[in-house]
């Protein structure tokens, strides 16, 4: 089976539609059926981004990313700084 990759407004989306077909009494397995997504997936969903609307998860993507591009600037800031010991060193 293919995998889907969701933004997080689609995900936000999905579970705005979701509150309101649970609150139509449907149970989850039925509600995970109408958005085609397995329940694993709807509870993670759901623990992840439970009460967001669309731009606080645009916002939270926006962060991870800037995240992951800092934590790359601190590595490669560290593997310098190890660089510049050894030089210092003399163990080149």
């Amino acid at each position: 089976m293919k995998q889907r990759h969701h933004t997080p407004e689609q995900i936000v989306r999905k579970l705005a539609e979701a509150d309101k077909l649970l609150a139509e009494q449907k149970t989850i397995a039925e509600v995970c059926r109408a958005l085609e997504i397995s329940e694993q997936t709807f509870h993670r969903w759901r623990n992840q981004y439970g009460g967001m609307k669309a731009d606080d998860a645009k916002a939270l993507a926006k962060l991870r990313k800037e995240n992951t591009r800092l934590k790359h600037i601190v590595a490669d800031q560290a593997l310098d700084i190890d660089m510049l010991k050894e030089i210092n060193r003399g163990n080149f």
